[in-house]
This record gives C-alpha cells, structure tokens and sequence, in this order.
C-alpha cells in the first residue's frame, strides 16, 4: 500500500526524490520487518490480558512432563498476534499486484482460521478433542490443494492471464501438457540435477510440503520459545532465496530457477520475522502466552508455501530439520508402538516420549538446555541450506 502512495506522491512532486526508496524491495523488507517487530511488542501486553481475561488458558496434560504442570493455565492462541503482525506489516509493505504474496498470505490465513477453531474448541468450549483429526485434515487438504493447484501455473507463467491460459490449455490438452523446467524439483549441491515433475506431481508434492510442513512445526511447539525461534531463522533463509530468485540476475549466476515476482516476498519473510521476534519477547521461559494451533499451523504453512514457490523444498527438509525430526519421532513412535502390541500383546516406544523434545527432556535436560540447542541445530542446518546456493 505505502509502495502505491509513494509512486503516486511522486508523479505529483517530482522533487521528493527520497521516495524513490519505496521501490527497493531491500528496504521495504527492512521496513517491514521493524514494523511487524514494534506492531507486536506494542499490542502483545493487551492480546495475552484479553486471553487471561477470556479465559483461554492452555490445559497441560497429567501424563505428560512434571514439570510443565506449573504452565497449566498461561494464556494460549497467541499466535493471533503473529498473525496480526504479519499482516498488517505486509499489507503495509508489499507490491499489492504480487500474486505470490497473496497467495503466502492467503494460505498463512487459511492454517490459522483452522488453528483458532481447533483451539477454541479445547479451550473455550472445553472439548479435550478440539477438531477430530479427519476434520482438520479436511480443511487443511483443501487449503493444501488450492493453494498447490494454483502454484503449479502461477510458478511456471509471468501474469495472472498466462497462469489462466497454461490451466486451460493443460485441460484442452487431455491433462499431458508438461510445465516449463523452472516447476522441477531442484536437488541442491548439483549444478543441472533436477526432476520433472509434470502437473500432477507437482501438485502432490506441493501438497505434501504445505501441510506436512504445517504440522510439523505444529508438533515442535511444545516448549517455551521452542517452535518460534526455528520459524523466524528458516522463514529469514527462505526470504533470501525468494529474493534471490525473483532477479533475473542473481538468479541466472547461481543456477537458480528465475521467477519473476518471487523477490516480493522477502517482505511477508520480513513480516514473518519481526512479528516472530515480538511474540519470542513473551513466549520465552517462562512464557507469558503460548502460540497455539492458530499460530504453528499457519507458520508452517507459510513455510511449506514459501519453498514451494522458491522451488526449494529440498532445502526447506535441510533447513528444517528440527521440524522433520520432531513429526518423525511421532510417526515412528505410534508406528512401533501398534506395531509391538499387535505382536507381542504389549506396545513398546523407541522413545521415552514423543515429540522428539519431550524425549530430551525425560533423559534430563532442562527445557531452556532443549530450546537452546534445538535452535543452534536449526542455525547450523540454516547455513548449510544456504550453502547450497554456491556449492554446486
């Protein structure tokens, strides 16, 4: 919107020359970043006494760990606030005739809207369930599907009229029409090694990061600071690759995939990671307000959407690893566990509990010990994703 201002505020006063700023996307990110950065140190005081006053306090389960019954009751779905900052700091920011943006923003809205009723659900009407899983899954399947639909011709075309003819010509075409190479799945660390993954498989894949990603950083938020922290350092690497990636320039001398438009949405990364630094201010030990369902599933959701777009899903798995370990640790957890009492009448773990950060915590590490060294391993695991970009 101030983008739109500047460019008419300077056709009328050619003078202002300072407003020339409005057009680099470095800056706006910049601006973006600081203003997602004050809108949440500013209103999260007000948004944690509305949730104490309300009521919405996180319950804390018997069986799990000891420790973290004394949390039973802080505030939860204070990723309300995330939201909040990030959207008003990217409405503020952004090129508002960018597709991908709207797209990020629009998928980042939908996780939330299916966050805030599964925690509505628990803790304002008391149902333990919340959302039944098959539910959720529903509504994050076609919030995955549209947006992967969507993203299939918006990658691979320039405007909004070519991504509409390439659908309909991939529909007159009896569902054959192959996308550009831009739309392969890159491998990093190769020079030329890419896959061709037709309409179809890109859709599926794009599906799977979507909402795989979206619930996996929902199971990492399960500690103070914990899912946070990882969020703000992988969605700031990504932003680089989306900038990277949307100049023709860069883009063609380290080999990436050159989509027009792409470096927009370094400031909703921007956004991201000012309003994830603001609500960090008060969800680290002891934390103040827990992020909930509204605030993990729609991050991740940007997340998965982001590498989609960049073309870079490969290196999201490198950058995320915490993430991918803490949703693996639970599959394989129930796995093995069905599996040993359908064998042996008696169900046996591989791990002392599951997510992979309440395992650290039954062999006795502090939570703050867990937070910290998770957030160094997303570091390290952030540097070499964005070693890829050179090392080929």
């Amino acid at each position: 919107m101030l983008l739109t201002l500047a460019q008419w505020l300077q056709g009328l006063y050619p003078d202002l020359g300072f407003l020339r700023l409005f057009q680099y996307i470095t800056f706006r990110a910049v601006m973006a970043a600081m203003t997602a950065l004050l809108i949440g140190l500013a209103f999260g005081p007000w948004v944690i006494r509305r949730l104490t006053e309300m009521k919405i306090g996180q319950p804390i389960r018997e069986y799990g760990i000891q420790q973290h019954l004394a949390k039973n009751g802080t505030p939860t779905m204070g990723g309300v606030l995330i939201l909040i900052g990030i959207g008003v700091s990217t409405l503020l920011w952004f090129d508002w005739s960018n597709r991908f943006v709207w797209v990020v923003m629009l998928v980042t809205m939908g996780f939330g809207a299916v966050g805030w009723v599964d925690d509505w659900r628990k803790v304002v009407d008391k149902n333990p369930e919340g959302m039944r899983s098959r539910e959720k899954f529903f509504w994050q399947s076609l919030i995955g599907l549209v947006a992967a639909l969507y993203l299939a011709f918006s990658v691979s075309e320039t405007s909004f009229l070519g991504v509409v003819q390439l659908f309909f010509r991939w529909i007159s075409s009896g569902f054959s029409t192959d996308l550009p190479p831009k739309a392969d799945l890159i491998v990093p660390f190769f020079k030329t090694v890419s896959y061709p993954l037709g309409v179809f498989g890109f859709i599926a894949l794009s599906f799977f990061v979507i909402v795989g990603c979206s619930n996996a950083v929902n199971f990492t938020d399960g500690l103070d600071g914990l899912a946070i922290m990882p969020v703000v350092l992988v969605g700031s690497a990504l932003g680089l690759f989306a900038y990277l990636t949307g100049s023709s320039v860069f883009s063609k001398y380290l080999l990436l995939p050159y989509i027009p438009g792409a470096g927009e949405l370094l400031i909703f990364c921007a956004a991201m990671a000012g309003a994830g630094l603001a609500f960090l201010w008060f969800n680290a030990y002891p934390a103040q307000v827990f992020m909930g369902d509204v605030g993990a599933l729609s991050l991740g959701g940007a997340l998965g959407t982001l590498a989609v777009i960049t073309r870079q899903e490969i290196v999201l798995g490198i950058m995320g690893g915490v993430f991918v370990a803490e949703v693996l640790s639970v599959m394989l957890q129930v796995t093995w566990f069905k599996y040993t009492k359908k064998k042996y009448g008696e169900g046996r773990r591989i791990f002392k509990m599951a997510p992979l950060h309440h395992h650290f915590e039954k062999t006795g590490w502090k939570e703050t010990q867990v937070v910290v060294r998770f957030w160094i391993i997303t570091m390290l695991l952030c540097l070499v994703g964005l070693a890829s970009l050179k090392l080929r």
